[in-house]
């Protein structure tokens, strides 16, 4: 199939070298760069996929690019990120405007191209990160969800500038918000860490939320690590200010009603366990964790969810633009209505 396998053909009856190219494994590659995420990740692999294949028209190339972006998504359980930049890139390179000599120079300037706007989009994060600067005051208290690197460098470049103090959620199961409190709290920026369930006994203290994203959907909602919209229903609550912060790259055409409309939502998530005879299965003893000193009391044991529980809940979850206050990218601060826009003239050329 071009472009996930390209093969130098020899016409001669003698064997051919062969030159394999995973898109999977040279993504996989790109992001163990830690400033590189997945929407940018993507790109650069696409790229290198365009580099090796051997389409000779633009329709091979761009079934050889949708053929790339669709083993992608099947590679990982959370593809939403991901799928962004498959789609930007793609819209890219059907909509380019070009004079090129040949069809190989036009493919040659379509991995320049590709490589430079990820060299660009490296400086994004900056970018917002001066835009939000403006919205957070001094003394300002902050809550937070998760980890996001573009809101780590957004409180870091206030942190330089101004006083603030940050509340981050843990974010179960993964934990980063464990993360985030390290990363702050070694900056010297003044930190504590919440629990999920007590992010509305918080709120009274919060001047503004402060959250990352997975992706900025046409309606001008938002998917981010799950919890983020009980945040934003508790800010709104509240009358706290919900900012999310978002790489123009995660502008993404995809149109969620609700959480089932994700494309990370399967019949497993939240189901309930049944045995084939119908029976309610019963908990496994391993969810169940003793520590030295219950094991010689009468105190509660100490109890956690089992992997297989864990696997039963999301990874993300949809905020509704009408809970969103402002979304600040690189292409200035927006209003969900003005995503939205933004996102339809983007995918228009």
């Amino acid at each position: 199939m071009p472009g996930l396998t390209t093969t130098e053909a020899n016409t001669s009856a003698s064997a051919s070298p062969v030159v394999s190219f995973d898109i999977c494994e040279t993504y996989t590659s790109l992001l163990k760069n830690e400033e590189l995420s997945a929407p940018l990740a993507a790109i650069l692999a696409l790229s290198k996929l365009i580099e090796t294949s051997d389409a000779g028209t633009m329709l091979e190339l761009v079934k050889a690019l949708n053929d790339g972006a669709g083993a992608l998504k099947a590679s990982t359980f959370n593809p939403i990120s991901l799928n962004a930049g498959c789609e930007l890139f793609i819209a890219f390179v059907t909509l380019l405007p070009h004079d090129s000599a040949s069809f190989s120079d036009l493919k040659l300037e379509l991995v320049r191209q590709g490589q430079k706007y990820a060299a660009e989009a490296l400086t994004y994060r900056d970018k917002i990160a001066n835009l939000a600067l403006g919205f957070i005051k001094d003394d300002s208290v902050i809550l937070t969800h998760s980890y996001s690197r573009v809101v780590m460098k957004t409180l870091l470049r206030a942190h330089e500038r101004k006083r603030i103090s940050v509340y981050v959620t843990e974010a179960r199961p993964r934990g980063l918000g464990l993360r985030t409190y390290e990363e702050l709290t070694a900056a010297g920026i003044p930190c504590t860490v919440v629990l999920d369930s007590a992010v509305s006994y918080v709120m009274d203290k919060v001047d503004f939320v402060l959250v990352g994203s997975e992706a900025v959907v046409e309606s001008g909602g938002l998917i981010n690590a799950v919890g983020s919209n009980q945040i934003a229903i508790i800010a709104q609550a509240a009358n706290i200010p919900f900012y999310a912060l978002a790489e123009s790259y995660k502008f993404h055409r995809l149109f969620p009603l609700s959480q089932y409309d994700l494309p990370t939502h399967t019949s497993n998530i939240l189901s309930f366990p049944l045995s084939p005879g119908g029976n309610v299965v019963p908990p496994p003893s391993t969810g169940v964790i003793k520590t030295a000193h219950e094991k010689s009391s009468n105190a509660d044991y100490i109890r956690r969810m089992t992997p297989e529980q864990i696997a039963c809940n999301p990874g993300v979850d949809y905020t509704r633009p009408d809970l969103i206050t402002l979304v600040f990218s690189d292409v200035g601060s927006l209003t969900p209505e003005g995503v939205s826009q933004y996102v339809v003239g983007m995918f228009a050329g």
